[in-house]
């Protein structure tokens, strides 16, 4: 017997998924058609998401997802960090090199979490909050390789002073968590086996998605 759900909390995440997918806004009339209900179960929708600062109007009247939403997704990081934290430690222990969890912001990479070895003389610092274009670096690749989500898709990016000189880096993808693009990685100024390390970190990427499933 399937569980009972609330066809109206349903609507409501429906019309935020919807809205998270139009950049533009959508209107009343558009959301009305693409829930395949009437606008005025649409009005009400709209207006409780308001109140809520989970949905807010432009001077057009179209709807765009609120800065509610940022309250909620902030609230979520520290969970990401408690989860990753002893995945990175144990990477980077192993490895010896600074290891991250780094997730998707838009069309940014931000460095969410970082563990350094503790048992090196040299390794490089990485702050959390670091922002760099997705397109650069490997961490920022490996959340574009997870995209991709291609079955003959490479296991994880490997990239060599893109962000910084002389800095090589390892990250995949964490993959199979609803909502969430992110990747782990390692970086290092020293020499890198890459066939050895690469399997790594993708096994820690993958112990990461473990916990978060």
């Amino acid at each position: 017997m399937p569980a009972e759900t609330s066809q109206t909390l349903d609507r409501g995440l429906r019309v935020l998924d919807l809205l998270a997918a139009s950049p533009g806004g959508l209107t009343v009339t558009e959301l009305a058609g693409r829930l395949e209900v009437n606008r005025t179960v649409v009005y009400r929708l709209v207006s409780t998401l308001e109140q809520h600062a989970l949905l807010r109007k432009d001077g057009h009247g179209r709807l765009h997802v609120g800065l509610g939403v940022l309250h909620l997704a902030s609230a979520v990081q520290p969970v990401l960090r408690d989860l990753a934290v002893p995945v990175l430690r144990a990477l980077a222990e192993r490895v010896g090199c600074t290891a991250h969890l780094t997730v998707a912001d838009g069309e940014e990479a931000l460095a969410l979490a970082v563990v350094e070895p503790s048992w090196t003389d040299f390794h490089v610092s990485y702050r959390v909050g670091s922002r760099h274009p997705l397109s650069q670096g490997a961490a920022g690749k490996a959340i574009l390789l997870g995209r991709a989500a291609r079955a003959e898709a490479a296991p994880f990016e490997v990239t060599e002073g893109e962000l910084q000189a002389g800095a090589r880096g390892v990250a995949a993808p964490v993959r199979g968590v609803d909502g969430l693009e992110a990747s782990v990685g390692i970086v290092t100024l020293g020499e890198l086996d890459v066939a050895s390390i690469g399997p790594l970190v993708a096994a820690a990427a993958a112990e990461v998605a473990g916990r978060l499933s």
